[in-house]
């Protein structure tokens, strides 16, 4: 069995490690293509992009604002039959992009996101979340959430909505403050407080991905825009009411 991986960026090779670390059957080899010139993982093997789109369960690890265009490229030359997931950070848009590219008759489609990265996971991947999104009836889809789960992962299982509309709240808010506070400058200090020390792992994290995570989050989340004006009424009421207060005196 083949499991490839498309895309071998800075979470692409993470996962292509990890499906190697952890491998889904006893026959199973990872196999991963990149058009450009990455680090390969222990235990990766480079492949063609022809070869890598022959894997029996294909996973595309790209970035969210390319992944549509990827798809109309190569769609056809994906292997009849495959299991084929996104791990995209966003799941109403991907879903959606597949079903118009693939049919889920052929293909077992299913769309994922590992709510982890490098950094997260640095300590280990047990009890960490991914989220499935069943797209094909297809039976095969149990043999994915199994593996997830024999390896130590927590499984959510949600519609895309669902999912995009809790991420707006969780994993949005997450990177739009991150962002925020880098452009504030926020920088170690010595009379740092617990709480300081959380916002400046908060803005690592974040600032570790590329900055094309975090357009890509705002603009692909059907629920983003909401998040920044909730954002931005609850900032301007904590505003006015120190206005008020200071008012007093």
């Amino acid at each position: 069995m083949q499991i490839g991986v498309y895309g071998l960026g800075r979470f692409g090779s993470f996962w292509a490690s990890m499906l190697a670390r952890h491998p889904f059957s006893s026959d199973a080899k990872v196999v991963g293509y990149s058009r450009s010139n990455h680090k390969l993982p222990f235990g990766v093997e480079a492949v063609s992009e022809d070869e890598v789109l022959s894997s029996d369960i294909l996973f595309f690890c790209v970035a969210i604002s390319s992944f549509e265009d990827v798809l109309k490229r190569v769609s056809s030359r994906i292997k009849k039959g495959a299991i084929v997931l996104d791990t995209c950070s966003v799941k109403t848009y991907p879903t959606m992009w597949m079903q118009n590219n693939l049919n889920k008759d052929e293909y077992c489609l299913i769309a994922s996101h590992p709510m982890f990265g490098p950094d997260s996971a640095k300590n280990g991947i047990k009890g960490l979340p991914i989220v499935l999104c069943k797209i094909s009836e297809d039976e095969r889809y149990t043999l994915i959430k199994d593996y997830f789960v024999r390896i130590g992962l927590d499984v959510l299982e949600m519609t895309p909505r669902h999912h995009d509309k809790e991420a707006a709240y969780s994993q949005g808010v997450t990177h739009f403050v991150g962002r925020t506070l880098s452009e504030l400058g926020m920088c170690p200090t010595p009379i740092a407080t617990q709480g300081y020390k959380s916002l400046m792992t908060i803005v690592e994290q974040t600032c570790n991905d590329p900055i094309t995570l975090f357009y890509d989050l705002q603009k692909y989340n059907p629920y983003a825009k909401e998040m920044r004006l909730s954002l931005q009424v609850a900032i301007e009421k904590v505003l006015n009411t120190l206005a008020e207060q200071e008012g007093d005196h």
